[in-house]
């Protein structure tokens, strides 16, 4: 008998799995390589929203879960995921200078926003209002990440390279019974692909299509990333990783040429240098109106539970995520009730 049965193998399920490990449950994962979202976004972690100069939802609480939460996978898989360095906001205006200090000064922003500004020294940037530090920044390196943890459940014989077919989950007896398995739980942790799934379907996840280009530049030489109308982040190399674009009404996969063409022009903005596009990436990042993650039990069925919809944010949002469904589970711990799906569930099944 297993404890779970989890769907899906992006950071939600990473994250759900890898607690379930530590908890010394038994668990199957299922995952179909369908979503590509947790491989494509480059897995940066910044405590603030640089458009507005707010803190992101939950920022503390969350950077100070997920980075011991991702060094514990460094040092259990000796590999290295976690990268800290510097974002800066390049400035347009002044005003905008002004506006940092302001927030520089707030509570829940002083741990971030550094109140001295730099000056730019790169002749290859356009920066004429100088660039603002954002503090504890940096990118997990999901790609090693998702591929690391994958091989270990592979060797351990905890995954299932396969498309999971709804029409054979069965509830008998307290315990769901799936091709042969026997579960208590199931969690379904599967981005996107949750619009597919009958059980969850209902919920009002919008999807939100973000394509990256990858361009090299030997003149462009810049260590640190920068954050104006699109995020430039440099790879090593001579590699850098320019996004992303937000599109709520293609829901295909695959990159496109207007996307390509938005992307360079906005790039050229901001750099003044040659380059070249050398790869292009899309994905579609699960998400709902408010902006707050889906997580939970469904209403009908038991032991039946969902964590998905983080956005753009999936890094520092997944490890803290999947604690507080666990103990939810396992400990009755209330959820918060900005996070709990029943925020949605009680007006479908009551409409």
């Amino acid at each position: 008998m297993l404890d779970y049965i989890v769907v899906g193998l992006g950071l939600s399920g990473l994250a759900v799995t890898a607690e379930l490990d530590k908890r010394k449950r038994e668990f199957i994962v299922f995952e179909n390589n369908s979503q590509k979202s947790s491989y494509v976004a480059g897995g940066i972690y910044n405590p603030v929203i640089l458009k507005r100069f707010t803190p992101a939802w939950k920022a503390c609480e969350q950077i100070d879960i997920a980075i011991p939460f991702y060094k514990q996978l460094e040092e259990k898989f000796g590999i290295r995921i976690v990268n800290p360095w510097s974002i800066y906001r390049r400035f347009h205006s002044v005003e905008e200078q002004n506006d940092w200090f302001v927030a520089a000064d707030k509570p829940r922003l002083s741990r971030f926003l550094d109140p001295v500004l730099k000056k730019n020294d790169n002749p290859n940037l356009i920066a004429s209002y100088s660039l603002g530090k954002v503090c504890e920044t940096g990118n997990i390196d999901t790609e090693c990440l998702l591929d690391t943890y994958r091989a270990y459940l592979d060797e351990t014989y905890k995954l299932r390279h396969e498309s999971f077919d709804y029409d054979n989950l069965k509830y008998n007896n307290g315990y769901w019974e799936y091709n042969g398995l026997q579960s208590r739980n199931v969690i379904f942790c599967e981005g996107f692909g949750l619009k597919k799934n009958p059980y969850f379907n209902y919920l009002p996840l919008t999807g939100n299509k973000g394509e990256y280009i990858t361009i090299y530049s030997e003149e462009l030489q810049l260590d640190f990333a920068v954050k104006s109308s699109v995020f430039l982040m440099p790879l090593g190399n001579n590699l850098y990783k320019v996004g992303a674009t937000y599109d709520n009404h293609d829901k295909s996969p695959e990159p496109t040429p207007a996307a390509r063409e938005k992307l360079i022009s906005q790039l050229k903005q901001l750099i003044r240098c040659d380059f070249e596009v050398v790869d292009q990436l899309a994905g579609i990042r699960p998400s709902v109106s408010d902006r707050r993650p889906v997580v939970g039990k469904h209403p009908e069925h038991e032991h039946m539970y969902c964590c998905n919809g983080y956005g753009s944010r999936g890094v520092l949002i997944a490890p803290n995520m999947a604690a507080e469904l666990l103990d939810h589970i396992e400990n009755d711990k209330k959820l918060d009730p900005e996070t709990d799906l029943d925020r949605f569930t009680s007006k479908y099944y009551n409409s």
